[in-house]
């Protein structure tokens, strides 16, 4: 069996592997550069352009594991892709999102690629996407000579682990994966059995998580933020992804009103493709594991969305809580409008939830003081930092700690460190190389093959 890594390069992006046994080719993910442009955010798929894929594995459906799928689609139209039911759902939505998205940048910016498929070609390449349950066996190729079983990897709503069985070996490929329970959805349910190779996830490598850190503290502090942002008549804007941390932040609003420390009438407003992705996460409360099981957004809360049809803006008033996309406040998006005629204000409150790349608004304010200006987008007016900003850690990736533990438990002969930048994967090469002497710890750059 033998590994290659299809990104561009060795860092969070475009993330996707390929896995090749004597019969099989097996696709891990297809995700988009978020970074990129055109043919550079995508993986290079040409690599093995002249070869058959007998399927594709989609982990979860954020748009750096699923952004490209109906372009690895398109050119190996035989391949069955095979995700569980949530990532389904959400990877459609999402794609069609994208769709709109790269016309929009397509002509803005004069990208030629752009749209790289359309809605007509994703609903037909739609129907070779097949659900699978979580640990329910299942083949991934015609001759029945490579077994796959998805594991709940606790990132978002259907992500998944995967274990793949071949040639008398295991692997194990993370994905994304959290293994603490979250406000809404419940943490990773993993295997611990040993394998031969153990493909790992490493975003958090280079973050050290203070020793008295607790989620139960954190939602406890993001509630009092909330609390003390409405008083005296000031609102909250809180920037969220639409899948996730949407989610995540409506649950923990809901359950603040329910012990009575925010007023039950504390409008909350959410925009952007967040309404959308919600609508799903509902369809799947009662189906999923869940910190809060059967609670259903729009049923059991009251959430304001604006007017899609309309497209009107979302207007601010005081005394109301503002959950909107996106979580880096990328121009052009509802939370950067938003954006302009809030942060000025000081009575206001700014809480940020999510990760936020150094290139983006999110960032920006992020690494400014009250009284500096911030530019929002470029080529318009810089606005001034007035309001308060908190930053609270709700990642949907496990600490280091937790996934060195995972990787030990299960005494990969091979580990391949994957979806960090090199800090990150080089902190857990020594670390698994000090605490597990026999075991290879490789850092594969693109393009390279591995044996199994």
């Amino acid at each position: 069996m033998q590994f290659t890594h299809l990104g561009r390069a060795a860092e969070i992006g475009a993330n996707s592997y390929l896995l090749k046994t004597d019969k099989a080719r097996v696709v891990l993910d297809c995700g988009m550069h978020p970074k990129n442009e055109g043919m550079d955010a995508v993986p290079d798929y040409r690599s093995f352009s002249g070869e058959a894929v007998d399927s594709i594995i989609l982990t979860h459906s954020h748009l750096d594991h699923a952004g490209t799928l109906p372009v690895v689609q398109r050119e190996h139209p035989e391949a069955q892709v095979y995700m569980t039911a949530p990532t389904k759902a959400l990877t459609d939505a999402l794609l069609h999102n994208s769709t709109n998205v790269m016309s929009s940048k397509g002509m803005e910016l004069g990208i030629k690629e752009y749209p790289l498929f359309g809605h007509k070609e994703l609903e037909r390449l739609s129907k070779k996407w097949l659900e699978r349950d979580y640990k329910k066996p299942f083949y991934m190729d015609a001759e029945g000579t490579v077994k796959g079983t998805f594991y709940d990897a606790g990132h978002i709503l259907g992500s998944a682990g995967v274990m793949i069985e071949a040639e008398d070996k295991k692997v194990f490929y993370t994905g994304d994966v959290q293994f603490e329970d979250q406000t809404l959805l419940k943490g990773a349910d993993f295997p611990s059995e040993p394998v031969d190779a153990l493909i790992m996830e490493t975003t958090r490598g280079m973050y050290e998580r203070p020793a008295d850190f607790t989620r139960k503290a954190e939602e406890d502090r993001f509630i009092q933020a909330m609390v003390d942002g409405l008083k005296g008549g000031g609102s909250v804007l809180i920037p969220v992804f639409a899948m996730g941390k949407t989610q995540e932040v409506l649950t923990l609003i809901h359950l603040a009103k329910e012990r009575g420390l925010l007023a039950q009438n504390v409008p909350v407003f959410i925009g952007g493709l967040s309404t959308k992705m919600s609508y799903i996460f509902d369809e799947f409360s009662d189906s999923t594991r869940r910190t809060l099981p059967g609670f259903n957004i729009f049923e059991d809360m009251e959430v304001q969305t604006g007017s899609r049809k309309k497209r009107a803006p979302i207007t601010y008033q005081p005394g109301a809580i503002y959950a909107l996309s996106s979580g880096m406040m990328s121009p052009k998006t509802v939370s950067n409008i938003f954006a302009r005629s809030f942060i000025n204000n000081p009575g206001n409150h700014l809480l940020f939830v999510g990760y936020a790349e150094q290139t983006t608004p999110a960032f920006a304010i992020k690494s400014a003081s009250t009284g500096d200006e911030v530019e929002l987008e470029p080529g318009k007016d810089t606005v001034t930092l007035n309001c308060n900003v908190e930053v609270f850690d709700f990642s949907g990736h496990a600490p280091r700690e937790h996934l060195l533990d995972m990787a030990l438990k299960m005494q990969p002969k091979k580990t391949l460190l994957v979806h960090g930048d090199m800090p990150a994967m080089e902190w857990f090469r020594d670390q698994l190389k000090e605490k597990a002497p026999d075991m290879e710890v490789i850092i594969p750059e693109p393009g390279e093959t591995h044996e199994i």
